[in-house]
């Protein structure tokens, strides 16, 4: 009988794992480091009459969003088309979702396109996974549930780097609904990865048990935000609260208790928020526009934030594969 074991010298060489970013666990603090470097290079380009940088020609970059976005949308096609890539956008609503198609389906059908990155946002919480499981394409969490976000927790990073001067030692207090936030989680996460403080902020109901497990502290005290260096500001995040749930007794007590405004804030601080802003509740407008936001200077660390993230996701290594199982969302 013919000998037919195979030798390992006559074996393919091993493929390398397909590199995505779901989640702020996936990173170790020299992928940040190295992730906000590279944004800081793409935020020199930016200065150049010509913007366009040739680094992803020939590249295509499929944006598929289940839930809405103006900033993480938008931001994701401008990073992609800034680095020469191709675009395509994806909306649940008038796509075959709309009659009745699963995440499943609608993931194997992108996948026949061949795409080397996916962007994906849905409101439940593993569809991320799901997507890396049924397609070869590098695939960019842009939102599941309330469980991450971790390019928005970046881009934070880089905008309290560029206007505070550093990370480690910083303070940042996040205000508002924790419970159903993932960009609290994500942010969290990674202010105690590049070794900063966070102190989590609100009404006892909207602060998760638990959640001082992440690296951060927790208080019901208002007052608790002066002693930060940056005050980062969460909207109430009504859709994602069961129906009839009493979280806070009205918007207005919320706003009188936790609302953030110039009184309660100390001359120099910095203020963020992710986006969209609801004023005069969980912000004053005076304090949305005073010198000291960084609002707007976030959506523009968003852009070459995603930039990095597209480009290091295709060209270096490596950023590990989930660990975690994938879902079925339907």
């Amino acid at each position: 009988m013919a000998d037919i074991r195979v030798m390992r010298e006559d074996l393919p060489p091993a493929q390398p794992p397909r590199r995505h970013l779901i989640s702020i666990r996936d990173l170790t603090r020299e992928d940040v480091e190295r992730l906000l470097a590279t944004a800081r290079t793409f935020e020199h380009s930016l200065e150049r009459e010509v913007k366009k940088l040739p680094t992803l020609r020939g590249r295509t970059v499929v944006n598929v969003f289940y839930e809405s976005s103006t900033r993480t949308s938008s931001s994701f096609e401008l990073a992609a088309k800034r680095l020469s890539a191709d675009t395509m956008s994806i909306k649940a609503a008038g796509s075959a979702v709309d009659k009745g198609e699963s995440l499943k389906d609608t993931v194997l059908t992108l996948g026949a396109y061949d795409p080397d990155v996916i962007v994906i946002r849905h409101p439940q919480i593993g569809a991320p996974q799901l997507v890396a499981r049924y397609c070869s394409a590098r695939v960019v969490n842009a939102g599941d549930g309330k469980h991450q976000h971790p390019t928005q927790a970046l881009l934070d990073l880089y905008t309290i780097q560029q206007e505070v001067g550093r990370l480690e030692g910083v303070h940042v207090a996040v205000v508002g609904d924790v419970l159903h936030s993932r960009v609290a989680r994500s942010l969290v996460q990674a202010l105690d990865l590049v070794g900063a403080r966070t102190t989590l902020v609100g009404p006892p109901p909207l602060l998760p048990r638990g959640i001082e497990q992440l690296g951060c502290e927790t208080s019901s005290d208002i007052g608790a935000i002066r002693d930060a260096d940056v005050v980062y500001v969460l909207r109430m995040q009504r859709e994602r609260m069961q129906a009839g749930a009493n979280y806070v007794p009205s918007l207005r007590e919320y706003t009188a208790r936790w609302g953030v405004t110039p009184e309660r804030l100390r001359p120099g601080q910095k203020v963020m928020h992710p986006g969209p802003m609801n004023r005069g509740v969980e912000i004053d407008p005076a304090v949305a526009d005073a010198a000291d936001s960084l609002i707007q200077s976030q959506v523009r660390a968003g852009l070459v934030t995603r930039m990095a993230v597209l480009y290091d996701l295709l060209t270096h290594g490596p950023i590990p594969v989930p660990a975690e199982a994938a879902l079925e969302v339907a």
